[in-house]
């Protein structure tokens, strides 16, 4: 789990005055509106914390990430580190009701973590990772695309929740990337996300389903969120379903990938009331912005926050 390169110099901020920007740029940039939390909806979202645990944030920073993590009920995170110091300062400024519960290190150094309001958020009896049998991997295979499925390199961490009347369960991603201009690296994260979509369908089809209500979350890894993808046609090949985005921008601060998502089996799609992608890089820290270059910039962001934006949703539990 390499850390990215600490920035060279120092930048200096008020945490009040950079939560108000966050809090303005929320409410008053077209396709950034994110609801309020209430009894009658659920807001999820999904964000990939660079590196956290290997990488120094500082207590400011901590605040302004636990300021967004407060915006949503329950919260699945990525790149988690073995090192739990960065999760542990982060529960720290966050309110006590917000609970964690997270996986043994896997690929990377790597822990999945859920971060929830245990106010409104209670957890269900299951729990685990995802996992192919031996004997079934042979069966984690696409037409046109020529490689061996040899288990996940972060095993995607399941957990069920209950809001109201309405239960469900989480799987927390972060798939394999290795390099982007490499074939079998494509073709590893191929398979990858043609394994969490045939875990999914085969799960909500079988009688013995603890709730057919099945949503995977995270890091995917997706260049491109459309048709012809070779990622994001084997994530929707057996049924799993994605929102068109509010905010409609990508889900890096480069702006160039739709890597972090939200999809859910049939029979959620009418409860799904609003999603997006939230860029707080572009409305912290102006006074950075002005002075360094974009390269400096979105280095200090990728250190100090990180290289991923929040991705969201929310679900009407209301019914």
């Amino acid at each position: 789990m390499p850390s990215f390169p600490k920035p060279a110099f120092d930048f200096s901020f008020s945490v009040a005055k950079e939560i108000k920007n966050l809090r303005n740029y929320k409410a008053t940039k077209p396709g950034r509106f994110i609801p309020v939390s209430s009894a009658n909806n659920l807001l999820l979202a999904t964000w990939n914390l660079a590196n956290f645990g290997t990488q120094e944030r500082e207590q400011g920073h901590l605040k302004l990430i636990a300021e967004m993590l407060m915006w949503f009920d329950l919260v699945a995170l990525q790149e988690v580190n073995d090192d739990l110091s960065g999760l542990r300062a982060l529960q720290k400024v966050l309110p006590k009701y917000y609970k964690v519960i997270f996986t043994d290190a896997s690929g990377n150094r790597e822990r999945m973590c859920f971060l929830y309001n245990s106010k409104k958020v209670t957890t269900l009896e299951k729990v685990g990772e995802i996992a192919v049998p031996a004997e079934d991997l042979d069966s984690i295979k696409l037409d046109g695309v020529i490689g061996e499925f040899k288990g996940f390199s972060r095993s995607p961490f399941l957990a069920t929740f209950k809001v109201k009347n309405f239960e469900f369960a989480l799987v927390n991603v972060h798939l394999y990337f290795g390099d982007e201009d490499e074939q079998s690296s494509m073709v590893r994260r191929t398979l990858e996300a043609f394994a969490v979509a045939r875990w999914a369908d085969l799960r909500r089809r079988s009688k013995y389903a603890f709730t057919t209500n099945i949503i995977a979350l995270g890091d995917f890894n997706l260049p491109k969120m459309e048709k012809g993808d070779v990622i994001y046609d084997a994530l929707l090949s057996r049924g799993f379903e994605l929102p068109e985005h509010t905010s409609k921008i990508c889900s890096n601060i480069a702006n160039d990938k739709h890597y972090d998502q939200i999809t859910f089996m049939p029979g959620m799609k009418s409860l799904v009331t609003a999603n997006g992608v939230f860029d707080f890089d572009n409305t912290l820290f102006p006074e950075l912005y002005q002075s360094r270059s974009l390269v400096e910039f979105r280095a200090y962001m990728r250190y100090y926050l990180s290289d991923h934006r929040v991705k969201w949703l929310e679900v009407n539990v209301g019914i």
